[in-house]
């Protein structure tokens, strides 16, 4: 968010979701290293974060970039309207790839590539602590009495760890959210191919995050264009009834879910989904079940990599998210990953990993642990990986994990094709 020498917000040139960085993404790292960025801001190279943003704006349109103030995630920006104090998290800080995970700072390398100082961003503090307090002019705008404690809190993922008590080893959290999104908490920083390196809400620990960017937005889209054209309960139903009933591997298809490109591990913007070996007799249930296996056999790879490379086992997740729940999803996850996986009675992890945060502030409980052992609650269904059926996937990873290596240049190809507008370089329209 950018902000005027008033405080107020400017026109915005560009958000964090906008793709127009591509070509800024090979400039900054130029300019810093690949290697480097990563090291420091424990994020692989990739459009996500807003570093990248930063450096488009900086190309493209230097003199909003140079009249503008401030820069600000959105939770030092309502910190500052709350409390008049601009300050925000290292847990919200992190993801815009500016921050030294090490060192707990902006990092001065990286504002130096992208000509900002440190003064037009947020203070950063660490998770839990008492930002500010209330303001007269925030409490008549909304109505929160005037002297309410303001804490620094993280992001969705990371609060949503907290919340479901994914702080001890053993336990994951996976968010079967638009994105499936999911987090292994640990008290060293590492970085790897396989995830990206989040700061935790404990403040003295790390997530290892993957991130696959087609989630439930796969399934939507499925049920929208390829199933009737609605995205209605009945029709869900319908399939998961049918779709239980089939065979591993959905007889024989196999479906990679990158939709809206890849992230971990191979972090690839050109990478596009597809699926493998139709016929004939297949049905819309079959490919139904196809993406739900394609999602959970991803999720199976990357959570290996991240078991190798870290020494770190995984022995359960925790799942929240609107496609938690699907009794079919969570089966197919527990077996394609060989990991129990649990449903929660609360489904608004984030939310309450958020008010877990401000109970500790408040002394309510002495350390984040012990509000997250307190108030993350009972599970209310379990899977367990079924032996046969985790043989059967363990095999059809073995297929799975050669796909995008073997179309990685199918896919830039046809990415160079899409961007000519289907024409080949010079070709005219006669």
């Amino acid at each position: 968010m950018a902000l005027g020498d008033d405080g107020l917000p400017v026109r915005p040139a560009i958000v964090w979701l906008d793709q127009r960085c591509r070509e800024d993404v090979g400039w900054l790292s130029a300019r810093v290293g690949a290697h480097r960025i990563h090291e420091i801001s424990g994020k692989p190279v990739d459009t996500a974060p807003v570093a990248y943003r930063l450096a488009w704006m900086l190309r493209h349109e230097p003199e909003n970039y140079r009249r503008t103030a401030r820069f600000s995630d959105v939770h030092g920006y309502l910190t500052w309207r709350l409390t008049g104090r601009f300050r925000t998290s290292w847990a919200s800080a992190d993801p815009l790839g500016l921050f030294d995970m090490r060192a707990k700072r902006w990092s001065e390398e990286i504002l130096a590539a992208v000509e900002l100082a440190s003064d037009r961003l947020p203070e950063t503090v660490a998770p839990g602590t008492i930002l500010g307090h209330v303001n007269d002019v925030a409490a008549a705008a909304t109505s929160l009495a005037a002297g309410t404690p303001v804490v620094a809190g993280g992001g969705d993922g990371q609060a949503a760890g907290w919340g479901v008590d994914a702080l001890a080893p053993g336990r994951a959290y996976l968010n079967l959210g638009t994105a499936v999104v999911a987090g292994i908490h640990s008290e060293e920083y590492r970085t790897g191919r396989a995830w990206r390196t989040m700061a935790s809400c404990t403040a003295d620990g790390y997530y290892y995050e993957t991130s696959l960017r087609s989630g439930t937005f796969l399934i939507d889209w499925f049920l929208t264009t390829w199933a009737g054209g609605n995205q209605n309960a009945e029709l869900r139903s319908r399939l998961e009834s049918e779709a239980v009933t089939l065979p591993t591997g959905s007889a024989g298809i196999l479906a990679v879910p990158y939709w809206g490109a890849v992230m971990t591990p191979y972090w690839d913007p050109e990478a596009r989904g597809c699926v493998v070996g139709l016929t004939g007799s297949h049905t819309t249930a079959h490919l139904y079940r196809a993406l739900l296996e394609g999602i959970a056999l991803e999720q199976a790879l990357v959570t290996g990599m991240i078991e190798r490379d870290s020494g770190i086992e995984v022995r359960e997740f925790v799942a929240i998210g609107g496609g938690a729940a699907s009794d079919l999803w969570l089966q197919i996850f527990a077996d394609a990953c060989g990991k129990e996986v649990k449903r929660p009675r609360v489904v608004e992890a984030s939310s309450l990993g958020a008010a877990m945060c401000a109970a500790t502030a408040a002394g309510w409980f002495p350390s984040v642990p012990a509000a997250a052992e307190a108030m993350s609650g009972s599970a209310v269904r379990e899977a367990e990986p079924r032996l046969p059926n985790r043989a059967r996937y363990a095999e059809l990873l073995d297929i799975y994990r050669d796909i995008y290596p073997q179309l990685r240049q199918t896919y830039q190809k046809l990415a160079a094709y899409q961007r000519t507008g289907g024409k080949t370089p010079g070709e005219s329209d006669t």
